[in-house]
């Protein structure tokens, strides 16, 4: 029996992100590299920046014929140091994620944007001097010599505008299915290019809500979907009464579309888990974004 789709929507919010291509001489330095360089990257309300793995291409798709992936790096539009947040989390994640990785070497990806950063030539003053800029895979790159050998990485990265916040909610009937159920959900995401989840395994256990009963934090524990606080809370606990585990993924991307598509693949893939209960997703009514995805716009029948 297929799980219940909620009629409810997720509601995300416009970000800015960077994305951009790294390479390595093998799959093992490659995933070392993005692993590093997309860490500590799942939620904003703690991180610097939101970030992930998009997709991995082949040696065809990059422009030194190794294989790479394409790594997405959000801040919301709602911070007004945003450019200048963005561009420190990627200063700070490439100079000591990639460029330290061995074999690493970081592209632009596409023609020069109108709006950029210099991340090569700020990346490049660890060269002390010997810096310098060289014709490299057909295009002009920052090359900096280093013990291993020498770091190759474009001049420009153009930054845009995304969308941050797109969710889905899995609510089990058992810790297993609804851990199931989300790692079906982000299978999906992973297919759709363009977005990319950024919890631990692309999946959340801790959903949160806006604001704290503590006045130095602005989000915390969303105790009304919390299932062991049912019977300390009991008409204000939304949980089903069969429910005991409910699992987020959060799903980033380059525009509303694409978060949509992946949202709905998502829902696609996770329904028919035996024992899950239904799928919802998390709002605020409209006060955080105002970009909405219903879920049943186009959940199949």
């Amino acid at each position: 029996m297929s799980a219940q789709i909620v009629d409810t929507y997720a509601e995300a919010f416009r970000s800015i992100y960077v994305e951009l291509l790294v390479t390595a001489r093998d799959a093992k330095w490659l995933d070392y590299a993005c692993l590093a360089a997309t860490g500590h990257a799942s939620s904003t309300i703690m991180c610097d920046c939101e970030a992930g793995v998009d997709r991995y291409v082949s040696g065809d798709e990059t422009p030194d014929g190794r294989t790479g992936a394409i790594l997405q790096f959000h801040v919301p539009q709602f911070r007004k140091d945003r450019v200048a947040a963005l561009e420190k989390a990627l200063l700070a994640r490439i100079s000591q994620n990639v460029l330290t990785c061995p074999t690493a070497r970081c592209f632009q990806i596409g023609e020069p944007e109108a709006n950029y950063f210099r991340l090569g030539r700020k990346i490049a003053y660890f060269g002390d001097g010997y810096e310098r800029l060289d014709e490299r895979f057909g295009r002009k790159m920052w090359v900096i010599p280093t013990m291993g050998g020498e770091f190759c990485i474009d001049r420009r990265f153009g930054y845009h505008d995304g969308i941050m916040g797109g969710n889905l909610w899995f609510l089990g009937e058992t810790e297993d299915a609804a851990i199931e159920a989300a790692e079906a959900a982000v299978g999906a995401v992973e297919k759709t290019p363009g977005c990319i989840t950024t919890f631990p395994g692309g999946v959340a256990a801790s959903a949160s809500k806006a604001g704290s009963r503590y006045p130095f934090l602005f989000a915390s524990t969303y105790q009304n979907y919390c299932p062991t606080l049912r019977e300390t809370l009991g008409a204000e606990c939304h949980v089903p009464p069969t429910v005991t585990s409910i699992m987020e993924i959060i799903v980033n991307g380059r525009d509303l579309d694409t978060v949509a598509e992946a949202t709905y693949r998502a829902i696609d893939a996770a329904r028919e888990i035996p024992g899950l209960h239904s799928i919802s997703a998390g709002n605020y009514g409209g006060r955080l974004g105002k970009s909405f995805i219903h879920l049943r716009e186009r959940a199949r029948a």
